[in-house]
């Protein structure tokens, strides 16, 4: 499964100037858990997702240990009872936000991933297909170039494509 199959521009964030800031690490989440309740789930449906639960799942994930895998990057997880699709969302935040990285660097670039429970395979086949596209350094400064929501998703399509 690709990256650009888990993901939609309604579901993509560009904080910057004229947009909402995201200051830290709990506003990224909180942002994060609100991109996937807004979301709808499967093929044309109303939004099933609940933000706080949402957004609990990916606090308590952090708290077990930081998802900024370093780079500039964050990819915070878990896995939802509700869902039966894995959905994405990405956060890119200008200027960069401290995330406890493993690196120590700040991130800019937050890449969240929720999946049903019992799907652990394709769960993990999907964050390192999320890691391999952002390792990259020409990738990571095309997503952080994106002007907008549809902009940075067309982006993801392409660099999926280059592959």
């Amino acid at each position: 499964m690709s990256v650009a199959a888990i993901l939609s521009p309604e579901r993509i964030f560009i904080a910057g100037p004229g947009e909402a800031q995201v200051p830290d690490k709990a506003a990224a989440l909180e942002r994060l858990s609100h991109l996937f309740a807004r979301a709808s789930v499967g093929r044309g449906a109303a939004p099933t997702l609940d933000q706080d639960a949402i957004q609990q799942i990916l606090v308590e994930r952090e708290r077990q240990h930081s998802t900024g895998v370093g780079g500039g990057v964050a990819i915070p997880h878990g896995a939802v009872e509700s869902l039966d699709v894995h959905l994405g969302a990405l956060l890119v935040v200008t200027p960069a936000i401290p995330f406890a990285a493993s690196d120590g660097q700040p991130v800019s670039l937050v890449f969240g991933l929720l999946g049903p429970r019992g799907a652990a395979a394709q769960h993990l086949k999907l964050l390192a297909r999320i890691a391999r596209l952002l390792r990259d350094d020409v990738a990571r400064a095309r997503l952080l170039a994106a002007g907008d929501a549809a902009d940075a998703f067309e982006r993801v399509r392409e660099l999926e494509r280059g592959w």
